[in-house]
């Protein structure tokens, strides 16, 4: 009972109380002023004022109180004789007992609604801690994988170059240097994937978005690919109208380079990749699509959840492309949007969608 007592007279509640009533008082000054032939309406104007009390403050006391007032007051200031009380008057236990009813019922509900609110409230945030910790752990399992695969390479073929340098011809060095250079290159991409991650906030899981050109982030992804890519084939197409919006510039191209470096290793086809973009009234949506084998039906509902998949087969012996798909779509998720894959008659495409607004 206390503790009910102590919720009623917070502050908040204090202050929404007093002003509610004191501005329903002044609404029915002044229309018992215009309107001094017709008194019976300013209870209303005092019930709408109630409802407007118990919808702002927590607990019931709160639209009790202020349902004796406002009785009070309609006795005291608009009923004749005025300024005085009279409880004698007939028909006041019926507008007493009207009040504190509409006060009751609307309390309840309010209460009600409140309660579920926080009940939804509370079912969000265990739900997304659950989905930050489901990310974790794929994040973990990923780099556990795409991380020791070219380590291993890399610790291999220098072992061999060190023990057989006298025996190696030129060529078997170099194709040995190859491999490690295409491995360490792997290695870079995966720490800017996972320095992409360090940006988004960890406690609210979004990103410091600025009005960014669709046109110049798709040309600085395309740039960076052909740097770590030279010979890679990538067919362009975007809106003619400027499309702008909000954005973090660096993970979204990240993002970009991500799919199309996919399609590019593992569509196993040499035609060009194809990135374009479409938008609508309220989205903006990236596209890459390739035209190769395509993803395996089975792996689609969770090929972003962080495990390493090459092309219609899972691998334990080669760089799968899981941990930069399950860092797209936490990025995608950081701004909003949503990433999705799919297969189409001639080979995969991967797609994301970004709102035009914050």
């Amino acid at each position: 009972m206390s503790s009910t007592i102590k919720q009623a007279f917070t502050r908040k509640n204090i202050l929404t109380t007093l002003s509610g009533l004191a501005i329903a008082t002044l609404f029915a000054f002044l229309f018992f002023y215009h309107v001094p032939e017709n008194p019976g309406n300013i209870s209303l104007i005092y019930i709408l004022a109630l409802i407007i009390i118990v919808r702002y403050t927590d607990g019931y006391l709160p639209g009790v109180i202020s349902s004796v007032v406002a009785v009070i007051c309609v006795n005291f200031l608009f009923t004749y004789p005025y300024f005085e009380l009279n409880f004698t008057l007939s028909g006041y236990p019926v507008t007493f007992l009207g009040m504190l009813g509409v006060t009751l019922l609307t309390s309840t509900m309010t209460t009600n609604m409140k309660q579920q609110a926080q009940m939804i409230a509370e079912k969000d945030k265990l739900l997304s801690e659950t989905e930050k910790e489901k990310m974790r752990a794929n994040l973990l399992r990923a780099v556990s994988h795409d991380l020791r695969t070219p380590l291993t390479g890399i610790i291999g073929a220098s072992s061999s170059y060190l023990e057989n340098n006298t025996l190696l011809a030129e060529e078997d060095k170099i194709a040995i240097v190859t491999h490690i250079h295409e491995d360490a290159n792997w290695l870079l991409n995966m720490v800017e994937n996972l320095l992409s991650v360090t940006r988004i906030k960890d406690q609210t899981s979004t990103v410091k978005k600025t009005d960014e050109s669709v046109e110049e982030i798709v040309s600085a992804a395309i740039n960076r690919l052909k740097k770590r890519l030279p010979q890679a084939a990538v067919n362009v197409s975007v809106p003619d109208e400027l499309l702008i919006l909000p954005m973090d510039a660096i993970l979204i191209e990240q993002v970009l380079i991500n799919l199309l470096e996919n399609a590019i290793v593992h569509s196993q086809s040499p035609e060009p990749i194809l990135c374009y973009v479409d938008d609508d009234s309220a989205n903006v949506t990236f596209h890459v699509k390739d035209y190769g084998i395509g993803i395996d039906p089975e792996r689609l509902n969770n090929i972003f959840d962080g495990n390493s998949y090459i092309g219609n087969r899972e691998s334990d012996s080669n760089k799968g492309m899981g941990i930069g798909l399950s860092i797209c779509k936490t990025i995608i998720t950081a701004h909003n949007g949503t990433i999705n894959a799919r297969n189409h008659v001639q080979g995969a495409e991967f797609y994301f969608t970004l709102p035009k607004g914050d």
